[in-house]
């Protein structure tokens, strides 16, 4: 017997019916030979695990750039901390967990060099803006493997588009924003869960906050350390999910007003203090020259490692380009673009 169809097997009968399972998919947008082995949702995990944009990510910022610790999160371990927070969850509501895994690994694919601060270059120079998410379901479509895409699956591609909330609400009615599948929902929710966890952990580690400074408001409904704070969002999420009319991923109404709280309070006294914008200052005019470099001359950006696909046109390329590379990356052509360099004598 093929080994998937026990897996689809052992799907049909411990999820819950609320589930999605990998035998019900809406397909790829090419069709292909099922893996013998891997459901298809297994199979879309490791094709995001083994891509080269994925590998990428331990190099681009989070919160902090190029941090000389070896304990900050980069967007590496930021993608690790959600898939773990959403299969947790997951796994006690009885819903897909590989379908919840590929989703998160792949949720941030197409995040700029430099955190938030290089998605805003890119949002103010592109005819028709930027946004990680629509550039994180480009990644898996159209740019890996040498423009072939990753082909994956339609609730995966689905979960990726649809993960961000930018500042804006954490739960909503809205089918428009959110995924059609309760394991995409999860990982929305997880996402901000993780980060409003790691980035508040990673200030008090930099020592631009001290745990007494956290107000009170939150600290009383979260808890007074990292690890119980992502206990209470985590065990709320399970417990307040799928046992309401109607079925849904969901918090409880104090938790979710704690969270939005502390996420307002971390962009106030964390992502916008003066000690963390100076750099990203220096860091958003480094790709804003590089954008207006090679939006200007394409064969700079063939030079220099970019890509024109068919039908694209040369500010897509940019993006492509620049939202691509990594941190260090970006600074190294800078300098060699734009600075002056060593005179070599032979």
């Amino acid at each position: 017997m093929i080994i998937r169809r026990q897996l689809e097997e052992r799907e049909r009968q411990v999820l819950s019916v609320h589930a999605c399972r990998s035998e019900q998919t809406a397909g790829r947008q090419v069709p292909e030979s099922p893996c013998p082995v891997r459901t298809a949702f297994q199979h879309d995990r490791d094709r995001i695990l083994h891509c080269k944009t994925f590998r990428r990510l331990k190099h681009k910022t989070q919160v902090f750039l190029s941090p000389e610790g070896d304990h900050y999160r980069t967007r590496l371990t930021h993608t690790l901390e959600v898939s773990q927070i959403a299969r947790t969850v997951a796994r006690a509501l009885a819903l897909n967990e590989d379908l919840t895994e590929a989703i998160a690994l792949g949720h941030d694919l197409g995040h700029t060099p430099f955190g938030h601060a290089g998605e805003r270059v890119l949002n103010e120079l592109v005819p028709g803006g930027f946004h990680h998410a629509r550039q994180s379901l480009r990644v898996v479509d159209v740019l890996e493997k040498e423009g072939a895409g990753l082909n994956l699956t339609f609730e995966v591609r689905d979960g990726i588009l649809k993960h961000s909330k930018g500042q804006g609400p954490l739960l909503s009615d809205d089918p428009a924003v959110l995924a059609t599948t309760f394991e995409g929902c999860i990982v929305r929710l997880a996402d901000i869960i993780a980060y409003v966890s790691h980035d508040l952990d990673d200030a008090l580690r930099a020592g631009l906050l001290k745990n007494s400074q956290i107000p009170a408001t939150i600290t009383t409904v979260l808890g007074d350390s990292h690890a119980c704070r992502i206990r209470t969002m985590v065990t709320d999420m399970i417990e307040n999910s799928l046992v309401v009319e109607g079925c849904t991923i969901r918090l409880s109404e104090p938790v979710a007003e704690a969270i939005v709280k502390l996420r307002a309070w971390l962009f106030k006294h964390v992502y916008q203090v003066q000690a963390v914008n100076e750099n990203f200052e220096k860091a958003s005019r480094v790709l804003r020259e590089l954008f207006v470099l090679f939006a200007k001359n394409e064969k700079e950006l063939i030079a220099h490692g970019g890509r024109r696909l068919p039908g694209d046109s040369l500010d897509v390329s940019v993006v492509d380009f620049i939202a691509g590379m990594t941190d260090r990356y970006a600074i190294n052509l800078y300098h060699r673009l734009f600075l002056p360099q060593s005179w070599k004598i032979f």
